[in-house]
């Protein structure tokens, strides 16, 4: 088999696996990591000892815990452990979740840290009270120098995705698996798996530096 034929006869299989495995649960994850993220920072820039304990205790187990080991750890381990039935995609979003959280705290964190302390101040100094003030006054001005961090980080955790494959959830690369069992085109197939996670990939990293060039010629003007 060619190529070209295995590209036009595995490639709607691999497009499935790419937008409904890959892309689908790197956005439910980020959207729950970004909850999550910022839960965690606002943590660690109170004033609460505990709360700030809880945030850098979590940043740091979920920073030193591998993906694959979280993946089965919460795959298999919990599961077992409380007797539940969870589907590999849930467990996927479950780790995903969790990981790319602690790193968008982080982002947060240094985002809103980069704010001028007399933002806060003089907003405080109107009357607003400090969750409006972060909300309306700083979290706006913090999100524009996030916004490079924050698409690297989607793209970090798309690149995650492919080791979900090892719990069984059909994303792109264990999508590949199958079509190169099937075809046993082993090079062409992951040919094309590494061309689409290329094609993505590059486009989000354009995206990146795009956004990064605008604030930096906003950021100018003032």
């Amino acid at each position: 088999m060619s190529y070209f034929e295995l590209l036009s006869q595995s490639f709607p299989q691999l497009l499935t696996g790419l937008l409904q495995g890959t892309v689908k649960v790197t956005v439910i994850s980020l959207i729950f990591a970004t909850v999550l993220g910022l839960i965690s920072c606002l943590f660690q820039i109170s004033h609460s000892r505990v709360l700030k304990f809880i945030s850098q205790a979590y940043i740091d187990i979920m920073r030193g815990v591998p993906v694959m080991v979280l993946a089965f750890f919460i795959y298999f381990g919990v599961t077992r452990a409380l007797d539940v039935r969870m589907s590999a995609e849930i467990a996927g979003i479950l780790t995903l979740s969790l990981n790319a959280g602690a790193y968008l705290s982080e982002i947060f964190r240094s985002g809103i840290q980069a704010v001028n302390i007399g933002q806060m101040e003089a907003a405080r100094s109107l009357g607003l009270p400090y969750g409006t003030s972060m909300r309306r006054v700083v979290l706006p001005q913090a999100i524009r120098t996030m916004i490079p961090s924050i698409i690297n980080q989607f793209i970090i955790t798309l690149k995650d995705t492919s080791i979900l494959s090892s719990i069984g959830f059909p994303e792109l690369t264990n999508t590949g698996k199958t079509v190169a069992s099937n075809t046993m085109n082993l090079i062409g197939t992951w040919a094309v798996i590494a061309l689409f996670y290329l094609v993505v990939i590059t486009i989000l990293s354009k995206l990146a530096k795009y956004m990064e060039r605008r604030i930096k010629r906003g950021t100018e003007k003032y």
